[in-house]
């Protein structure tokens, strides 16, 4: 019994390295989260967004408008889109495409399109597509 307990130690402390030498590397990697996190509004300008799930996914345009908002993005609407997609879509309504491209880049990859809607009061309409995955949210207990 003694010799089974000396060598389950050795082994324990094997299997944690072991997994945290791969949470590190998974993290060293993470190249296209650490671009998203970088994505920001301009200081000083308002970028009027609105936000559509395009998914069966209950939840992501919270999700969306929380991330969007911390990056100071103004987020003033959030539903449900028409019809479901499976890539992200960012769509510059206001034709400025450089505010829609910061947009895209808190989502990763995502398409942006333009389109000219003078009757609106919006800058971006983002349509959550099915391959877009939220960061994790801090644990609160």
């Amino acid at each position: 019994m003694n010799r089974a307990r000396l060598l389950a130690i050795p082994l324990g402390l094997a299997i944690l390295l072991g997994a945290g030498a791969v949470a590190r590397a998974r993290l060293r990697h993470d190249g296209p989260r650490a671009a998203r996190s970088e994505a920001r509004a301009p200081e000083g300008v308002r970028i009027k967004v609105e936000v559509l799930n395009g998914t069966n996914v209950r939840g992501l345009a919270r999700r969306a408008t929380m991330l969007l908002r911390d990056r100071g993005f103004d987020v003033v609407e959030s539903g449900n889109a028409a019809a479901q997609q499976d890539t992200t879509l960012v769509l510059d309504v206001s034709g400025h495409p450089d505010w829609a491209n910061r947009v895209a880049k808190v989502f990763g990859a995502a398409n942006v399109r333009p389109r000219a809607d003078s009757s609106s009061y919006l800058d971006v309409t983002v349509v959550i597509g099915a391959t877009w995955r939220p960061p994790a949210e801090p644990f609160y207990p």
